[in-house]
């Protein structure tokens, strides 16, 4: 059997509000495939993002375990876990984090940035930078690089914001209700993308969405209930 690319076992995760404890997870388990595209559903704070969190090691789970390719991650060092963010995952979220002073160029160059010295990315610079450009075009944004994000429509961030999840190459994409903030139009497109670079470019995708027509454009769908994963009926 060949063993999951990304795996959760058993995870326990707690907020606290004052003195009490809200639980959130309680033991979930998931396992998923590389190259496939995972849907998780289910009803607000039902602890989706959590979730997304736990597996991309954003955060630490207060039991259990997450698994990348066999190896345990989510008991790794800062800077190993620092590592494996920048290398193996990309990060699309709701809000597009998109930094306001700097041009869409450059906030989608900002991963490879992060990712070398500073010595190295002057030398590197112009490689870095035509890497972030094939990516802004091949977002339908090739005549808005040099514009700030204030001159962006809601659509155009979102997709400037996956061109900067993809830059560093990773191999698997969390998506965190990636058309949560756009109307229907921008929506499909953002998905349209999406669905591509999961099936041509074998990016392993796991996107949380509260949107059922969303969600069914995933090989799988699951449901968060009661801090676990349950199958959903939704596919494909």
């Amino acid at each position: 059997m060949v063993a999951p690319l990304l795996a959760a076992h058993d995870l326990v995760k707690s907020y606290r509000k004052h003195r009490i404890a809200i639980p959130v997870l309680r033991g979930l388990d998931l396992t998923v495939e590389a190259g496939s595209f995972v849907a998780v559903i289910g009803a607000s704070g039902s602890g989706k993002s959590t979730l997304l969190h736990l597996l991309g090691v954003l955060d630490r789970p207060d039991g259990g375990q997450v698994f990348l390719d066999g190896e345990r991650i989510d008991d790794q060092p800062a800077q190993r876990r620092d590592h494996l963010r920048n290398h193996w995952f990309g990060f699309i979220f709701q809000f597009y984090h998109l930094l306001p002073e700097l041009s869409l160029l450059h906030n989608v160059a900002m991963p490879l940035m992060i990712r070398h010295s500073l010595l190295g990315w002057v030398r590197g610079r112009r490689q870095h930078l035509r890497a972030a450009e094939a990516l802004i075009e091949r977002v339908g944004l090739a005549h808005r690089k040099h514009h700030r994000p204030r001159e962006l429509s809601g659509g155009e961030m979102q997709r400037a914001a996956i061109a900067r999840a993809l830059v560093a190459r990773p191999r698997i994409l969390l998506a965190d209700e990636p058309t949560g903030n756009l109307d229907a139009a921008a929506g499909a497109e953002v998905m349209r993308l999406l669905s591509d670079l999961n099936r041509q470019d074998g990016v392993t995708t796991i996107m949380v969405t509260h949107n059922l027509e969303i969600a069914a454009r995933a090989d799988r769908v699951v449901k968060m209930a009661e801090g676990r994963l349950e199958s959903s009926p939704l596919a494909a």
